[in-house]
């Protein structure tokens, strides 16, 4: 059973020792949340992907919730929801890479759906890296996720089927 995160009001309640372990039983318990990318030996990015229940706050959100639940019924959903990458690997090919494995790794654990909220930077001009963790459409798209809402402004929600 995957380790849900906390409410983002609920972090302060847990130590750091608390969260230690909680993050050390997310591994323990498998599949990992997530999947990393080396250069030469270093990691120069993560992207976070798991069960779509694990994440709370997403389920919550208003992006999720003007994209309907329509065709999902009975299907497993993964959540692709965040990427980082280091500043001298930015723009290289590293983010499609880490999405890649993240969809190969959903599929593997049986994922039937990877979803993604990525933002759109052409309605977004001011967003800087600091924005664009969760990735953006054009990465989505070139992976082959389709647009399931664009309701909230420069935000989407993309989904690829197995």
């Amino acid at each position: 059973m995957p380790v849900v995160r906390s409410r983002r009001s609920g972090l302060e309640e847990h130590s750091p020792k608390a969260r230690k372990e909680q993050l050390k039983a997310k591994f323990d318990d498998g599949p990992e949340p997530g999947v990393l990318a080396f250069r030469g030996g270093e990691a120069v990015g993560w992207c976070a992907v798991e069960p779509r229940q694990c994440y709370p706050r997403i389920e919550r959100s208003q992006v999720l919730k003007a994209a309907g639940t329509g065709g999902l019924e009975g299907a497993e959903v993964w959540s692709v929801s965040c990427f980082v990458v280091s500043p001298g690997h930015r723009r290289s090919g590293v983010a499609g890479a880490l999405l890649e494995a993240a969809v190969g790794h959903a599929f593997a654990h049986g994922a039937d759906i990877v979803e993604g909220y990525p933002v759109d930077p052409s309605l977004r001009p001011k967003a800087g890296p600091a924005d664009l963790y969760q990735g953006t459409v054009k990465l989505f798209g070139a992976a082959g996720f389709s647009t399931v809402s664009t309701a909230v402004p420069g935000r989407a929600v993309m989904r690829l089927r197995r």
